[in-house]
């Protein structure tokens, strides 16, 4: 038996639903979808600057959310390796 994830009454099936639930809204209203055309884009980001107008709370909700998932992810992103592990490793293949 799995575990289920609620917000108020919805159910959160996986880390998208938990962002669009933080935020309020669909995630590829601020991402965009793949293969959008100029048009489609540029109707997208009036909505998104419609929305962040009648919700002024919504901005700092979304650069939180967006802080959160980069420093979840950024060592897989950037690659991160600390100075100590690299230091550590230079001297243990010299040593060898």
């Amino acid at each position: 038996m799995s575990m289920k994830s609620f917000i108020g009454a919805h159910e959160a099936l996986d880390d998208d639903d938990f962002i669009e639930l933080a935020l309020g809204t669909p995630l590829a209203l601020w991402l965009g979808e793949e293969n959008e055309s100029e048009e489609e884009r540029s109707a997208r980001e009036d909505a998104a600057r419609d929305i962040l107008a009648d919700d002024p709370g919504l901005f700092d909700r979304v650069s939180r959310v967006a802080v959160l998932a980069i420093e979840a992810q950024a060592p897989a992103l950037l690659n991160v390796v600390s100075l100590r592990s690299a230091a550590r490793r230079a001297r243990k293949a010299v040593a060898a």
